[in-house]
């Protein structure tokens, strides 16, 4: 769900209204043992992993600060943003979003150049220290990482080159995870199953 977060709001504060805003919780699912994605219509859970959860702490900072949405093209998007902007020593990010650049390609190829060439111009709060960007407020935060610049700023030759091969990388990216996601569908549909029941018998008593 896409949400606007006021400048004077501390990072911490506004990311507990995008955790309550797109129900993931108090905790934002970082301890949850598995994570949907959802292939248009078919669930596709996958283990949670360490590196995913240390990655996903600032991926979802990088939503408030950009403003791209937690729908499967916001999702696209913002993984062509992190591309651009830099993930720095986080492998977990590098994977994910080079998969998504390449799925949001064929969903909205425009929006996701365009996403590319904004994070070009910005960059990432990859490696930084956590608390100290949450403490942050909203329009420091965006000060000091977003440069107002990088939003307006125009594609170039090295863009689209940058793009294109990014794009090259993610297609097989793409695939690889795929190939080792899809195995793992059936435990993860397991698992919600029993979850679910679980909480239905606890409930009940």
């Amino acid at each position: 769900m896409l949400v606007t977060y006021a400048d004077t709001m501390t990072m911490r504060e506004a990311r507990k209204v995008y955790f309550d805003a797109n129900g993931f919780g108090e905790t934002g699912g970082y301890d949850d043992a598995w994570v949907d994605f959802k292939l248009g219509p078919i669930p596709m859970p996958f283990p949670n992993t360490k590196a995913r959860v240390e990655a996903v702490r600032y991926h979802d900072l990088h939503h408030l600060l950009t403003g791209y949405d937690t729908d499967i093209v916001g999702e696209f998007e913002i993984a062509a943003w992190e591309i651009a902007a830099g993930c720095k020593g986080y492998g977990a990010a590098w994977a994910l979003n080079l998969g998504g650049m390449a799925g949001g390609l064929v969903r909205a190829p425009r929006r996701v150049f365009a996403a590319f060439v904004r994070g070009r111009g910005q960059r990432t709060t990859y490696g930084e220290e956590l608390d100290v960007v949450l403490a942050l407020t909203v329009g420091a935060a965006r000060e000091r990482f977003m440069r107002a610049a990088g939003a307006t700023r125009r594609a170039t030759l090295a863009d689209v080159v940058l793009f294109l091969l990014a794009l090259l990388v993610g297609f097989v990216v793409a695939l690889v995870l795929f190939a080792l996601i899809v195995p793992l569908v059936p435990v993860g549909l397991i698992t919600h199953a029993l979850r679910r029941r679980r909480s239905a018998a606890r409930m009940t008593t």
